[in-house]
Protein backbone atom coordinates (compact mmCIF):
# COMPACT_ATOMS: atom_id res chain seq x y z
CA UNK A 1 0.00 0.00 0.00
CA UNK A 2 1.41 3.42 -0.93
CA UNK A 3 1.62 6.00 1.81
CA UNK A 4 -1.01 8.15 0.13
CA UNK A 5 -3.94 6.80 -1.89
CA UNK A 6 -6.49 8.94 -3.70
CA UNK A 7 -9.96 7.43 -4.21
CA UNK A 8 -12.23 9.77 -6.22
CA UNK A 9 -15.90 9.39 -5.35
CA UNK A 10 -18.31 8.85 -8.22
CA UNK A 11 -21.00 10.48 -6.09
CA UNK A 12 -19.77 13.67 -7.80
CA UNK A 13 -19.61 12.13 -11.27
CA UNK A 14 -22.10 12.35 -14.14
CA UNK A 15 -24.24 9.26 -13.54
CA UNK A 16 -25.50 9.26 -17.13
CA UNK A 17 -21.94 8.76 -18.43
CA UNK A 18 -20.39 6.60 -15.72
CA UNK A 19 -18.02 4.66 -17.98
CA UNK A 20 -16.40 7.79 -19.42
CA UNK A 21 -16.37 9.34 -15.93
CA UNK A 22 -14.46 6.30 -14.66
CA UNK A 23 -11.93 6.65 -17.46
CA UNK A 24 -11.28 10.25 -16.38
CA UNK A 25 -9.86 8.98 -13.06
CA UNK A 26 -7.66 6.19 -14.43
CA UNK A 27 -4.66 7.64 -12.54
CA UNK A 28 -6.37 7.19 -9.16
CA UNK A 29 -5.60 4.32 -6.78
CA UNK A 30 -9.24 3.21 -6.70
CA UNK A 31 -12.73 4.54 -7.31
CA UNK A 32 -14.91 5.16 -4.25
CA UNK A 33 -18.46 3.92 -4.85
CA UNK A 34 -21.10 5.17 -2.41
CA UNK A 35 -24.09 2.86 -1.95
CA UNK A 36 -26.96 4.52 -0.05
CA UNK A 37 -30.37 3.10 0.81
CA UNK A 38 -32.40 6.18 1.85
CA UNK A 39 -32.71 4.61 5.29
CA UNK A 40 -29.31 4.59 7.00
CA UNK A 41 -28.71 7.93 5.27
CA UNK A 42 -31.30 10.29 3.73
CA UNK A 43 -30.19 9.69 0.15
CA UNK A 44 -30.56 6.98 -2.48
CA UNK A 45 -27.79 6.21 -4.97
CA UNK A 46 -27.04 2.93 -6.70
CA UNK A 47 -27.11 -0.75 -5.85
CA UNK A 48 -25.67 -4.13 -6.72
CA UNK A 49 -26.58 -4.32 -10.44
CA UNK A 50 -24.92 -0.97 -11.18
CA UNK A 51 -21.86 -1.88 -9.07
CA UNK A 52 -21.50 -5.09 -11.09
CA UNK A 53 -21.35 -3.07 -14.31
CA UNK A 54 -18.91 -0.55 -12.80
CA UNK A 55 -16.69 -3.46 -11.75
CA UNK A 56 -16.72 -4.74 -15.33
CA UNK A 57 -15.55 -1.47 -16.92
CA UNK A 58 -13.60 0.43 -14.24
CA UNK A 59 -9.89 1.03 -15.01
CA UNK A 60 -9.07 1.02 -11.28
CA UNK A 61 -10.15 -1.16 -8.31
CA UNK A 62 -13.50 -0.58 -6.60
CA UNK A 63 -13.65 0.79 -3.05
CA UNK A 64 -17.26 0.24 -1.98
CA UNK A 65 -18.70 2.34 0.86
CA UNK A 66 -21.99 0.92 2.11
CA UNK A 67 -24.17 3.54 3.78
CA UNK A 68 -26.97 1.06 4.26
CA UNK A 69 -28.83 -0.80 6.98
CA UNK A 70 -28.47 -4.57 7.25
CA UNK A 71 -24.79 -4.44 6.31
CA UNK A 72 -24.30 -8.00 7.59
CA UNK A 73 -26.66 -9.24 4.88
CA UNK A 74 -25.49 -7.12 1.95
CA UNK A 75 -21.78 -6.39 2.33
CA UNK A 76 -20.62 -9.88 1.25
CA UNK A 77 -22.69 -9.56 -1.93
CA UNK A 78 -20.62 -6.52 -2.94
CA UNK A 79 -17.40 -8.36 -2.15
CA UNK A 80 -18.56 -11.28 -4.29
CA UNK A 81 -18.82 -9.13 -7.45
CA UNK A 82 -15.08 -8.47 -7.26
CA UNK A 83 -14.77 -5.21 -5.32
CA UNK A 84 -11.24 -4.71 -3.98
CA UNK A 85 -12.54 -3.38 -0.67
CA UNK A 86 -15.94 -3.18 1.00
CA UNK A 87 -16.58 -0.81 3.89
CA UNK A 88 -19.60 -1.16 6.16
CA UNK A 89 -20.70 1.22 8.90
CA UNK A 90 -20.11 0.15 12.50
CA UNK A 91 -23.48 1.69 13.31
CA UNK A 92 -25.21 -0.62 10.80
CA UNK A 93 -23.49 -3.94 11.56
CA UNK A 94 -24.82 -6.43 14.10
CA UNK A 95 -21.63 -8.52 14.16
CA UNK A 96 -18.76 -6.41 12.77
CA UNK A 97 -15.96 -8.89 13.48
CA UNK A 98 -17.81 -11.75 11.82
CA UNK A 99 -18.68 -9.50 8.88
CA UNK A 100 -15.08 -8.33 8.44
CA UNK A 101 -13.90 -11.94 8.42
CA UNK A 102 -16.57 -12.88 5.90
CA UNK A 103 -15.50 -10.06 3.56
CA UNK A 104 -11.88 -11.17 3.77
CA UNK A 105 -12.86 -14.79 3.13
CA UNK A 106 -14.51 -13.71 -0.14
CA UNK A 107 -11.29 -11.96 -1.18
CA UNK A 108 -12.08 -8.31 -0.43
CA UNK A 109 -10.31 -5.98 1.94
CA UNK A 110 -12.54 -5.31 4.96
CA UNK A 111 -13.27 -1.73 5.91
CA UNK A 112 -15.34 -0.27 8.73
CA UNK A 113 -16.69 3.28 8.77
CA UNK A 114 -17.57 5.59 11.65
CA UNK A 115 -19.85 8.62 11.48
CA UNK A 116 -18.31 11.89 12.75
CA UNK A 117 -19.95 11.57 16.18
CA UNK A 118 -19.19 7.86 16.66
CA UNK A 119 -16.27 7.29 19.04
CA UNK A 120 -13.37 5.20 17.77
CA UNK A 121 -12.35 3.81 21.18
CA UNK A 122 -14.92 0.96 21.37
CA UNK A 123 -13.51 -0.43 18.10
CA UNK A 124 -9.76 -0.18 18.68
CA UNK A 125 -9.51 -3.79 19.89
CA UNK A 126 -10.86 -5.06 16.57
CA UNK A 127 -8.46 -3.13 14.33
CA UNK A 128 -6.60 -6.36 13.63
CA UNK A 129 -9.75 -7.69 11.92
CA UNK A 130 -9.79 -4.78 9.48
CA UNK A 131 -7.77 -3.66 6.46
CA UNK A 132 -9.13 -0.12 6.60
CA UNK A 133 -10.86 2.20 9.05
CA UNK A 134 -12.92 4.96 7.43
CA UNK A 135 -13.45 8.04 9.54
CA UNK A 136 -16.19 10.17 8.03
CA UNK A 137 -15.17 13.83 7.95
CA UNK A 138 -18.72 14.93 7.04
CA UNK A 139 -22.13 13.50 7.92
CA UNK A 140 -22.65 10.67 5.41
CA UNK A 141 -25.31 11.00 2.75
CA UNK A 142 -24.41 13.85 0.43
CA UNK A 143 -21.38 15.09 -1.47
CA UNK A 144 -20.07 18.65 -1.50
CA UNK A 145 -20.03 19.18 2.28
CA UNK A 146 -17.33 21.03 4.22
CA UNK A 147 -14.64 19.12 6.12
CA UNK A 148 -15.34 18.80 9.86
CA UNK A 149 -12.14 19.67 11.75
CA UNK A 150 -13.73 18.19 14.89
CA UNK A 151 -12.87 14.75 13.42
CA UNK A 152 -9.10 15.41 13.39
CA UNK A 153 -8.47 14.25 16.99
CA UNK A 154 -10.30 11.00 16.19
CA UNK A 155 -8.15 10.45 13.08
CA UNK A 156 -5.09 11.06 15.26
CA UNK A 157 -6.19 8.57 17.94
CA UNK A 158 -6.98 5.92 15.33
CA UNK A 159 -3.63 6.39 13.58
CA UNK A 160 -1.78 6.20 16.90
CA UNK A 161 -3.59 2.95 17.75
CA UNK A 162 -2.69 1.45 14.37
CA UNK A 163 0.97 2.42 14.77
CA UNK A 164 1.05 1.27 18.39
CA UNK A 165 -0.23 -2.18 17.43
CA UNK A 166 1.98 -2.25 14.31
CA UNK A 167 -0.98 -3.14 12.10
CA UNK A 168 -1.24 -2.76 8.28
CA UNK A 169 -4.55 -0.88 8.61
CA UNK A 170 -5.21 2.09 6.35
CA UNK A 171 -6.92 5.17 7.82
CA UNK A 172 -9.34 6.52 5.24
CA UNK A 173 -11.10 9.89 5.38
CA UNK A 174 -14.15 10.83 3.34
CA UNK A 175 -15.83 14.23 3.07
CA UNK A 176 -14.74 17.74 2.19
CA UNK A 177 -11.29 16.68 0.98
CA UNK A 178 -9.54 19.48 -0.91
CA UNK A 179 -5.90 20.46 -1.44
CA UNK A 180 -6.19 22.43 1.79
CA UNK A 181 -8.00 19.94 4.05
CA UNK A 182 -6.03 16.91 2.83
CA UNK A 183 -2.93 18.40 4.49
CA UNK A 184 -4.64 18.48 7.90
CA UNK A 185 -6.02 14.98 7.48
CA UNK A 186 -2.63 13.59 6.40
CA UNK A 187 -0.86 15.30 9.30
CA UNK A 188 -3.38 13.65 11.66
CA UNK A 189 -2.47 10.24 10.21
CA UNK A 190 -4.88 9.53 7.36
CA UNK A 191 -3.43 7.56 4.44
CA UNK A 192 -6.38 7.08 2.05
CA UNK A 193 -8.36 10.07 0.86
CA UNK A 194 -11.79 10.08 -0.76
CA UNK A 195 -12.31 13.16 -2.92
CA UNK A 196 -15.48 13.85 -4.86
CA UNK A 197 -16.14 17.38 -6.07
CA UNK A 198 -12.47 18.42 -5.82
CA UNK A 199 -11.67 15.80 -8.49
CA UNK A 200 -14.83 15.65 -10.60
CA UNK A 201 -15.40 19.40 -10.34
CA UNK A 202 -11.98 20.04 -11.91
CA UNK A 203 -11.45 20.54 -15.63
CA UNK A 204 -8.64 17.97 -15.50
CA UNK A 205 -9.35 15.22 -12.94
CA UNK A 206 -5.91 13.64 -13.46
CA UNK A 207 -4.24 16.95 -12.57
CA UNK A 208 -6.52 17.30 -9.54
CA UNK A 209 -5.58 13.79 -8.37
CA UNK A 210 -1.88 14.61 -8.77
CA UNK A 211 -2.31 17.87 -6.86
CA UNK A 212 -4.04 16.07 -3.98
CA UNK A 213 -1.21 13.52 -3.88
CA UNK A 214 1.37 16.28 -3.67
CA UNK A 215 -0.56 18.08 -0.93
CA UNK A 216 -0.95 14.91 1.15
CA UNK A 217 2.76 14.11 0.84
Amino acid sequence: MSTCCIHPSILSADFVNLQSELERIATADAVHVDVMDNSFVPNLTLGLPVVKRIQAVAPVPLDIHLMINDADRWAPEYAAVGAASVTFHAEAAQAPIRLARELRSVGARAGMALRPATAVEPYLDMLGELDMLLIMTVEPGFGGQSFLDVTLPKIRRAAEAVRGADLPVAIQVDGGITEETIVRAAEAGATVFVAGSSVYGADDPAAAIAALRRAAS
